[in-house]
């Protein structure tokens, strides 16, 4: 780029860069000054609308006319790169002058009182900036400082007119602006900006408040380590103190930065002049005297300083008091237009508001179009990111509580009572009908209150074949006339027969699929999933739905071939649907977490009212260990579905996996207070009951296992893992055999695999490799496809002492997954580490056990009913013991005693007990003194709790024999 023309424009020297494009340094041969020119990213210079857009704003922007606003000179494009050309500022960005310490007062105030008349300037020409950080203020040479980025603003005080075109004054500014945008530097958001609510001068009031928190404390207000936890800081946390770092802020100071930071725009600062006056005052006052000086408001509600009188008015006052007439009568006359225009609007929706989707009334008397009409809209309003119909499990759970039954025809007269009951705003009615070979539809949008239309559309097919191709396009234009900008529409419009399937056979088939995964769950689904792709073998999320109904019956491996299949078909389906399926794809098939994060973390930012994103992102967070910012995200999605029992269920493991066994149970009281009744959820109330001992509460989860034919082998498969816990082998061996076979009945080979697994490696643990050979090899033969079952046998083989399978095993796995986050950085580590064991090499193991990340170490194992067995801490700490290195040992055996809400009723769960013995004895022998008598009074505790777990153990289990012969010899 250095020495390019552009225009003419000549570039000398890069001078920055971010997210929103790159600056250089340019030499402007016309009129022979130095200017910045800003190159706008490619994805803005190539999508039209965004580029008129960013055309239309930069123009608005540039008519701000402010010393301390970089200018906009011009705007151009050249060779496809789209470049705004501004005023050059000699200095530095405010984020660098502060660079990790506190401003003086004097400066702070200075620079803060520039900005704020910036902001009311701004704002006053109905422009909200909506990126106000330090790193978009420069403080030039002189000390003054320049607010950047206004060509990226947005015309936020501008209503919609009617039938407007670009060049009108009153073109709606949500035409130039995607609804629901998130557009900003995360750690500078307002609240209302995460949201993807509409945005006004409010908004970039929070971010001035941060911009001065970091100002006045050399700190980020909401500075966190993730994107996810960030985002929760700022919708529902305070800023650390800012005295905390700066113990000399003033008083009146920290008054002003706490107001601009209220989360409730409301209460916040209402104009940026307010803030503004605000600090001038604490300037005159600091500037005066030294001290601030405290005044009390003669009336509630007026800012200090100001008062009222009733003395005569002068004639400039009279002059004041013409001049507020005339704004009233101005202000009343832009209100009364404004009304028109909002009852001539009538339809619009806002951000907040659901809808319901009736049933279509169909008298063509052709039944496939009963189920699949209703379905294929509501994928193509789906595609909006600014409507939200209710969902299905929504719609069942206000049928329930409206005492009617699950399979209740939607009805218009039935939609408008659901829509009232579950607080929605409108539903949705469509019809289909004939008119000789070609078909009419219609859809009609109705206010479920007043009754009233909303919107109306009629559309004619030529054919059946071309119904679906009708509907979208009727969709799409309901979805501008409800208030959606028509950015987003145009943006997210792919036609229905592409985003799903040209068969409505195959759309039947998959909305009943969804009906009976819904009503039943997803043993129900599958027949109808099946059929839905035999059908239509390109039919992309159909092929998802599949993946999805296999992972809800912890069938992992079969899930994904499905998800595969759909990863390779992801052009046949709409942008919120291509970016679920590329997350489902990397998180788990490849096992690329960090993309699986990413494709959720842009379907939230592009589909900010799809709730299903965030219990995704949650879990994606918990499979990397990082569970507080797993309960972060995963609130959010409780928030905006407190109805769906996704994020319940995801939030009540991530509080077990964190010990916060109390904020579990209030998660699982709230659950069943929703009628939520999953699976999980009674897995997590055995690990509850389990972790207290209490057996009668374990007896009843188990009779709830009885009587679910699809899920009783969970049941049978957690009552082993306890017996085996508390010694009792032989009931578990049985037990497991049990539960493996209850698996395959309900085809569910997969989980019978994992079962025989589990049983493999404790078998071997506890002395028995024979055994532990033998299902280790039935657990690979019965499911050789998947992942899990080979981990699981690998895993069993190497403890038994197997090393040239296992190592097949591990060499064959690390092919196929070369780049699995948990397997290349958990499980791969953990089998070499034992085969290094079986080797008698202790040092080989513990280099086999360098993580690169050691919160991987704790992460959440989704093919588990518990959260993790943490063999990678059993085997370290069995490796430390090897090495003679008695307290390494003893602190990775603790590590797993130390996260029961994760191991639950796992075999190392005992046997951790045993390792902190035999930890403890090393260190005794090694020790001398009272270091020595220590370890060995530690060493004594440790087995008699290890004995006293398994007081009921069969006699004859190997390292229960040599667990009592050496507590003899050490007593």
């Amino acid at each position: 780029m250095i020495g390019q023309t552009f225009s003419h424009y000549r570039i000398l020297e890069k001078i920055g860069g971010g997210g929103m494009g790159v600056v250089y340094k340019a030499e402007d041969s016309r009129l022979h000054r130095l200017v910045a020119l800003k190159f706008l990213p490619e994805a803005l210079a190539r999508d039209p609308v965004a580029l008129a857009r960013f055309q239309r704003e930069a123009r608005a922007a540039s008519a701000l006319n402010h010393p301390n606003i970089c200018t906009i000179h011009d705007i151009g494009e050249q060779d496809g790169r789209a470049f705004i050309v501004m005023e050059y500022v000699d200095g530095g960005v405010l984020s660098h002058r502060i660079a990790g310490r506190p401003l003086d007062t004097e400066s702070l105030l200075r620079f803060a009182i520039e900005i704020a008349d910036v902001l009311a300037t701004a704002h006053s020409a109905g422009i909200v900036h909506r990126d106000i950080k330090t790193a978009n203020i420069m403080i030039t040479q002189r000390g003054q400082a320049k607010v950047l980025d206004f060509g990226l603003a947005k015309l936020g005080m501008e209503r919609e007119g009617s039938g407007s075109g670009p060049d009108d004054p009153t073109f709606a500014a949500s035409q130039l602006t995607t609804a629901g945008e998130t557009l900003g530097t995360v750690a500078y958001m307002s609240p209302e900006q995460i949201e993807g609510k509409n945005l006004d001068g409010r908004s970039d009031l929070f971010s001035f408040g941060a911009v001065l928190y970091e100002m006045a404390t050399g700190r980020m207000a909401f500075e966190k380590p993730t994107k996810g936890s960030t985002f929760g800081a700022i919708l529902h946390e305070p800023p650390p103190p800012a005295t905390q770092f700066n113990p000399a802020i003033p008083q009146r100071l920290l008054e002003v930065i706490d107001k601009a930071l209220e989360k409730d725009r409301e209460l916040r600062y209402q104009t940026a002049d307010d803030v503004r006056n605000d600090l001038q005052r604490l300037k005159r006052d600091l500037d005066s005297g030294g001290q601030e000086r405290k005044t009390e408001p003669a009336n509630p509600g007026l800012s200090p300083g100001i008062t009222r009188g009733r003395g005569p008015v002068s004639r400039s006052g009279r002059a004041k008091l013409l001049y507020a007439c005339a704004g009233l009568l101005l202000v009343l006359g832009i209100a009364g237009a404004w009304y028109y225009l909002e009852r001539r609007a009538g339809g619009r929706l806002t951000e907040k508001d659901t809808i319901v989707l009736a049933d279509f009334a169909n008298s063509t008397g052709d039944v496939v179009f009963d189920h699949s009409l209703k379905t294929a809209l509501g994928l193509s309003l789906g595609q909006s990111p600014f409507l939200k119909s209710l969902s299905e499990m929504e719609v069942l759970r206000t049928l329930r509580l409206m005492a009617r039954p699950a399979d209740e025809k939607l009805t218009p007269e039935v939609a408008r009572d659901l829509c009232l009951r579950a607080g929605s705003k409108a539903y949705i009615a469509g019809a289909v009908g004939s008119l000789g070979s070609k078909y009419v539809l219609e859809l009609k949008a109705v206010d479920c209150k007043t009754g009233d239309a909303l919107a109306e559309e009629q559309v004619t097919a030529e054919s059946k074949a071309t119904v679906l191709d009708a509907l979208g396009k009727a969709a799409s234009k309901l979805r501008s006339r409800l208030g959606e900008s028509l950015a987003t529409v145009q943006k997210f419009d792919v036609p229905l027969a592409d985003a799903t399937t040209p068969s409505l056979d195959a759309l039947k088939a998959y909305s009943l699929g969804l009906d009976a995964y819904n009503q039943k769950g997803p043993a129900a689904a599958l027949p109808y999933h099946l059929r839905a792709i035999q059908l239509d073998p390109n039919f992309a999320i159909a092929y998802r739905q599949l993946g999805s109904d296999y992972w809800g019956l912890t069938e992992p491996g079969r899930a994904s071939e499905y998800y595969t299949k759909a990863f390779q078909l992801q052009e046949h389906a709409s942008e919120r649907e291509r970016l679920s399926i590329i997350a489902d794809y990397y998180e788990s098939v490849t096992g690329e977490l960090d993309k699986a994060m990413d494709a959720y973390q842009q379907e939230i930012e592009e589909f900010p009212r799809v709730i299903g994103a965030y219990s995704n992102l949650g879990l994606v967070y918990a499979s990397l260990g990082e569970f507080e910012e797993a309960v972060e995200v995963t609130r959010q999605a409780v928030a905006r579905g407190p109805d769906r029992a996704d994020g319940y269920l995801n939030l009540l493991d991530d509080f077990m996996y964190l010990q916060r066994f109390e904020d579990a149970r209030q998660t699982i009281r709230q659950a069943q207070g929703k009628n939520i009744d999953d699976v999980l959820l009674h897995n997590a109330l055995y690990a509850l009951t389990f972790l207290a001992g209490d057996a009668a509460g374990m007896a009843e989860q188990q009779r709830w296992y009885d009587g679910q034919a699809d899920y009783q082998n969970v049941g049978l498969a957690l009552r082993a893992d306890s017996e085996a816990y508390g010694g009792r082998l032989r009931k578990s061996r049985q037990l497991s055999r049990q539960g493996a076979d209850s698996a395959v009945k309900a085809d569910a080979k997969e989980n019978a695999a994992v079962y025989l697994g589990l049983s493999a490696k404790r078998e071997a643990a506890f002395g028995n490799a024979m055994e532990a050979r033998q299902q280790a090899a039935e657990a690979e033969k019965l499911a050789p496809a998947s992942q899990a079952a080979k981990l699981e046998a690998a895993m069993g083989f190497a403890l038994a002492g197997e090393t040239g399978h296992a190592e097949l095993l591990a060499q064959d796995l690390d092919k196929r997954y070369p780049r699995d986050t948990q397997l290349q950085s958990i499980w791969l580590p953990t089998i070499r580490a034992q085969l290094a064991l079986d080797r008698k090499d202790p040092s080989a193991a513990l280099r086999a056990l360098q993580s690169t990340n050691p919160t991987l170490e704790l992460a959440n194992v989704q093919f588990l009913i518990n959260g993790s067995c943490l063999d990678f801490a059993y085997v370290r700490g069995q490796a430390y013991l090897a090495a003679g290195e008695g307290a390494a040992a003893a602190g990775e055996f603790q590590k797993i005693l130390d996260h029961s809400g994760l191991v639950w009723n796992c075999w190392t769960g005992a046997l951790a007990h045993l390792g902190v013995a035999r930890a403890n004895v090393l260190q005794a022998r090694t020790s001398q003194g009272a270091d020595a008598d220590a370890a060995r009074v530690r060493a004594l505790a440790a087995y008699k709790e290890f004995l006293t777990l398994w007081k009921d153990a069969d006699p004859d289990i190997p390292i229960y024999r040599q667990a009592k012969a050496e507590y003899a010899r050490l007593q």
